[in-house]
């Protein structure tokens, strides 16, 4: 292929000013059989979900919620936050995902400071839920499927523009209250927008064929954007509710999983799991970790029974995620390089 030639394949694949809700609607129509999510037993193609956003969205938009107005949800990791996240961008809101380990006082000024409109709650949770905001309309999690079901499905088009809110994430708040990190479309995807397959390294391609495992916590940027990432891939994600490294082997195995995110810490337990030795990892593309360099010899021991590539992953949250990344190749027990963060990802 000539260099005018590969310009303009590279060209085409340059995806500009694409909402968070079109990139699915786009999945819907080129893969609309194709699993999407997998949780607890619930199989969701493309299609489904992208219908099921859209009565989400025609269920928040029933509520009262108006573009721009927050839509919170306390609880564990589900395929149903995922649908109220892109049930939220169709109607032009706002998703805040709150994290149900911080304390009742924590939640309670979470909501009051993002004031959402509607609550989606986890029934062990409502408490926190209740005393935090207790003039919001709140949906137990355990209706949430007959809720949505009885909602039109019509798609309802009410996107906000691509520099426009869709995700709202606190930070820890250790020198202080929590703060929210208002992100929009353009933070969480203009980087693959810009920069297409060709052009980013090979450990950050994805594909449809690629399944990755869902466990980070979704209130932390590590769940919400991966999850991201597989679903604006047309890859298929395995959620779980919360991750359990104990459990983590007979996923990998049972799903066949191509990527994962974990921590260091996580990735030892499941090393030291009596049937790591004897599993054959070959279907594990990378492992991608965060949070902590990775100590020379848990590397060595990983390299040595996983067999795949290692990426650590190093950003914020107000950067909507990865930033910066150590490669696979800098991934050696010996290398002074694996105290860096890495190299900066195209376009940053």
């Amino acid at each position: 292929m000539d260099d005018g030639v590969a310009a303009q394949k590279e060209q085409a694949e340059v995806t500009q000013d694409i909402t968070l809700a079109e990139e699915i609607r786009r999945q819907a129509r080129a893969r609309g059989d194709a699993c999407a999510l997998l949780c607890e037993g619930r199989a969701t193609s493309y299609g489904a979900f992208d219908v099921h956003a859209s009565q989400v969205a025609q269920g928040l938009i029933g509520a009262g919620v108006a573009p721009g107005d927050r839509v919170a949800y306390l609880g564990k990791n589900s395929d149903y936050y995922f649908e109220l996240l892109i049930g939220a961008a169709k109607a032009g809101a706002v998703a805040v995902p709150v994290n149900w380990r911080l304390a009742a006082p924590e939640i309670a000024y979470i909501l009051g400071d993002a004031a959402p409109k509607l609550l989606v709650v986890e029934p062990a949770f409502a408490p926190q839920a209740g005393a935090g905001a207790p003039a919001v309309r709140v949906i137990d999690s355990t209706a949430f499927a007959a809720w949505r079901d009885a909602q039109n499905d019509a798609d309802p088009r009410r996107d906000a523009a691509y520099d426009q809110p869709v995700l709202q994430l606190y930070t820890s708040g250790t020198t202080g209250h929590p703060k929210g990190a208002v992100l929009s479309h353009r933070s969480l995807l203009s980087l693959r927008h810009r920069f297409p397959a060709s052009r980013q390294p090979a450990w950050n391609r994805w594909q449809a064929s690629d399944v990755s495992l869902i466990g980070m916590p979704v209130f932390h940027i590590s769940g919400t954007g991966w999850g991201i990432w597989s679903l604006q891939h047309g890859a298929k994600g395995i959620v779980v509710r919360e991750f359990d490294p104990h459990a983590v082997l007979d996923l990998l195995v049972e799903h066949r999983i191509s990527k994962i995110m974990m921590v260091p810490t996580a990735m030892r337990i499941v090393l030291e799991h009596p049937r790591a030795r004897e599993t054959d990892f070959g279907f594990l593309e990378n492992i991608y970790y965060g949070g902590a360099p990775i100590a020379p010899d848990l590397l060595r021991q990983g390299m040595e029974v996983f067999g795949c590539g290692f990426v650590q992953m190093y950003g914020m949250t107000e950067t909507a995620g990865t930033v910066v990344g150590l490669p696979p190749a800098d991934h050696r027990p010996d290398s002074p390089r694996l105290a860096s963060v890495g190299v900066p990802l195209p376009g940053v």
